[in-house]
């Protein structure tokens, strides 16, 4: 697959509260289906370690991972009262990086400015 230039990519680690990780991969496929309706997603899907849950999801740029996120939100939010955000990075060139700092500030994520790379 080769990816556009302006592509920005989300990675939000997850850890479960206890006794809750059922009950959260129960709520995964929700999200799937959500995010398949976003039609400048490149990839999107969930692994595990344990009690903690990682999403690795791509985007055509700031626009389109803001998207995601208001898609996603009520979910997001039923999911943030059984597991907390331990960590967040926003991957991408640094011209769409800055378009995510201000509406992501409140996230504390870290940022990961393209520096080199090879698309395909």
């Amino acid at each position: 697959m080769s990816l556009p230039s302006n592509f920005v990519s989300l990675h939000p680690y997850f850890k479960v509260h206890p006794g809750k990780l059922e009950a959260l991969k129960a709520s995964l496929p929700a999200f799937v289906e959500k995010t398949k309706t976003e039609k400048e997603n490149l990839f999107y899907g969930f692994s595990i370690n344990g009690d903690e849950i990682f999403c690795r999801e791509g985007y055509v740029g700031a626009e389109a991972l803001l998207a995601h996120l208001d898609n996603v939100g009520a979910l997001l939010a039923e999911a943030l009262k059984i597991a907390d955000l331990i960590r967040i990075e926003v991957h991408g060139p640094a011209e769409e990086l800055d378009k995510l700092k201000g509406p992501l500030a409140h996230l504390k994520p870290a940022w990961f400015a393209i520096e080199a790379a090879i698309s395909r």
